[in-house]
């Protein structure tokens, strides 16, 4: 397969110092509803697994351990410093947006909050598709931002604050080629790809102050701070948010994840 011819544009990078902060909160946030699904898919003793930006590493770690002997996983990321090592998880360093796909067959293909980033996601989702065994799975995860993100707020004054915050947050990705809307539309992807049995299920929680959420959106502050300042925030303004994320007065509407499976026919 030819090497597509795209440049890489991240907004998010893991060697960023505080990258582990942002993967232990999506960790906490998401992993419990993200191994319940696959466990819900398939059995995976003996399964072969690819897990497509990886991140910090902690669903491939969760695949490695119950794969059994004759199972495998492979773990890509751009930069996979963070994945913990497992004898049963073999890690390559991978540009998704420019490197075509680790050949399969695959019985599990998976990705959360990966393909929302890539300019070419639906090329990419089909690859996914063309790497699976006969009857197997592709799931992929990825959350439709809100920009009306403040369910309750100690003032007005600090609503507005955190809701010019977002706004920016959201300019920030939109410039790096992130579609913030694409959760809703991987189901129909998945249609176009020819897979069966497409099943999508949405799962949001509100994040307090102080909380995995919060947590999460502090990192983003830090990883994003000098695009952010581009869009007009302050330093001022950042710090403000920061300390308001710590605010269990602060109670944030969870950015909803869309969960969507498909199997490739037998």
């Amino acid at each position: 397969m030819t090497t597509r011819a795209m440049t890489s544009v991240y907004a998010l990078d893991n060697r960023h110092a505080d990258a582990p902060m942002h993967h232990d909160a999506l960790s906490v946030m998401f992993d419990p509803f993200t191994t319940g699904r696959i466990t819900d898919l398939l059995a995976l003793n003996g399964k072969r697994c690819l897990e497509v930006g990886a991140g910090g590493g902690s669903i491939a770690l969760w695949l490695a351990e119950r794969v059994g002997p004759f199972g495998r996983v492979l773990a890509t990321d751009l930069a996979p410093q963070l994945i913990p090592s497992n004898h049963r998880l073999q890690v390559l360093r991978h540009d998704l947006a420019t490197e075509p796909l680790p050949e399969g067959p695959w019985d599990l293909v998976h990705a959360r909050l990966v393909l929302s980033h890539m300019p070419n996601r639906h090329q990419i989702l089909q690859d996914m598709t063309a790497r699976l065994a006969p009857d197997g799975i592709l799931l992929v995860e990825d959350w439709t931002p809100r920009l009306d993100a403040v369910l309750v707020a100690p003032d007005q004054d600090t609503e507005r604050l955190y809701l010019h915050f977002q706004e920016a947050v959201s300019r920030v990705f939109a410039t790096a080629g992130s579609d913030r809307a694409w959760g809703r539309q991987i189901h129909q992807a998945m249609l176009d790809a020819g897979l069966l049995d497409v099943q999508t299920v949405i799962h949001a929680e509100s994040w307090p102050g102080g909380t995995a959420g919060a947590r999460l959106m502090q990192a983003t502050v830090e990883q994003l701070r000098p695009q952010l300042l581009t869009t007009g925030q302050s330093e001022e303004q950042l710090a403000r948010v920061q300390t308001l994320l710590d605010d269990p007065g602060l109670i944030l509407q969870g950015h909803p994840m869309y969960s969507t499976c498909g199997r490739s026919p037998g």
